[in-house]
């Protein structure tokens, strides 16, 4: 996490799981960033990143996805990753932060 805060960006996560789950996990997995629940699945169509093919087993959960955003709240990087276990590496994502000159 210092080398997010070395490239003075704030890392967020965003669930579909409730505050009291997140809480926990938080907790039980040492999370150091925050964590955000979109439980009312509000903020993941507005992103694009919920699935909505009701065929699929994943319907209405949250695509693995990373954005960075801007100071003003413009997003400046997308990567929506096709398989949700796959993880970007810390470097890919400081690599698109320094892209953009943060």
């Amino acid at each position: 996490m210092s080398q997010f805060e070395a490239a003075n960006a704030h890392v967020v996560g965003v669930s579909v799981d409730p505050v009291a789950k997140l809480e926990d996990f938080t907790k039980n997995n040492k999370v150091k960033h925050q964590l955000l629940s979109d439980a009312d699945r509000k903020m993941l169509p507005v992103y694009g990143v919920m699935v909505t093919d009701q065929k699929s087993p994943m319907y209405r959960l949250a695509k693995r996805a990373y954005f960075i955003l801007n100071r003003q709240g413009i997003v400046r990087f997308v990567r929506v990753q096709t398989n949700p276990l796959d993880l970007l590496k810390t470097e890919e994502v400081l690599k698109a932060l320094k892209g953009l000159g943060a």
